[in-house]
């Protein structure tokens, strides 16, 4: 399944931001791959920030991923860094983008 987010980061932490992600630790990359997370891109505009991700499952992912102590101490890192609350504590699986049209 794939799952576009829109998160923001702070417009004085952008910087900060596209630092942290060249630097993900190799723990939660092993972790997010393990949930069945095939792909993850995140795009930014300005201080919008897209994400696109395969993953098997959803739900299951975040679930998995919820109370991992690499996890967690990267949700810490980003709420630092984020205007906008991450999808696991806003809405979790319903934080998705609506679907409006595909190539068919």
């Amino acid at each position: 399944m794939r799952v576009a987010l829109h998160t923001k980061v702070r417009p004085d932490r952008i910087t900060d931001y596209e630092a942290a992600h060249r630097e993900v630790p190799a723990e939660l990359t092993a972790a997010i791959r393990a949930a069945g997370a095939t792909s993850w891109t995140i795009w930014r505009s300005g201080t919008d920030l897209f994400h696109l991700l395969e993953c098997e499952d959803y739900p299951r992912l975040l679930a998995q991923l919820e109370r991992l102590p690499a996890n967690v101490a990267w949700q810490a890192r980003m709420a630092e860094l984020l205007d906008v609350v991450h999808d696991y504590s806003r809405g979790g699986v319903d934080a998705g983008l609506p679907v409006v049209w595909e190539l068919p």
